[in-house]
């Protein structure tokens, strides 16, 4: 098979993956997105650029969000949304980022093919993607290897999180340029 063939079946397989996100889930996490005081979003290796994708999106419709683990982030608080997304849901420093987060008291949410993982079980707001984690790619859920497939439905979910947040934050594209990096 080409690489056009691949980018047609690999497209397939996201609309496929995407289509069984449950929405109410989703439109939950819109809500509490919407209501947190600051919002903190981590990943682990792809699923971790994903996050900052997602982060400067948040920033340039003007919310407070940050990559955990950056030299710039600040301190949780109880206000606030911790976001992680972790296709096992057992990835350590998550987990160990997850339970910190719990203790705090912060609002979590999990996106992840396995809601039943310790993230999972620690979230108050889980969104299941339902594609390989890179542990389980002998699945045949995929023709891509490892994780790719939770990858980029992560980022794709992402974005649509941008635009439901848009819609009901009643923000548009213009207010988002004015907050474009300039310097490049």
């Amino acid at each position: 098979m080409n690489a056009t063939a691949y980018t047609q079946e690999i497209l397939e397989e996201l609309k496929r993956t995407l289509s069984l996100v449950n929405v109410e889930d989703s439109e939950k996490l819109v809500d509490a997105i919407l209501r947190a005081k600051k919002i903190f979003v981590a990943g682990g290796g792809r699923s971790g650029f994903m996050a900052k994708a997602f982060v400067m999106r948040m920033m340039h419709i003007g919310l407070d969000a940050y990559v955990v683990g950056e030299t710039v982030t600040p301190n949780l608080e109880e206000e606030d949304l911790f976001l992680v997304g972790s296709g096992s849901g057992e990835t350590g420093s998550l987990v160990a980022m997850t339970e910190k987060a719990k203790s705090i008291g912060a609002t979590i949410a999990a996106v992840t093919t396995n809601p039943t993982s310790t993230i999972g079980k620690l979230a108050d707001h889980t969104i299941v993607i339902p594609a390989q984690a890179k542990a389980d790619s002998a699945s045949g859920k995929s023709i891509q290897p490892m994780g790719s497939l939770f990858e980029q439905a992560l980022l794709l979910f992402y974005d649509a999180l941008i635009l439901s947040v848009m819609e009901k934050s009643g923000s548009h594209s213009n207010i988002m340029y004015g907050r474009h990096a300039n310097l490049e």
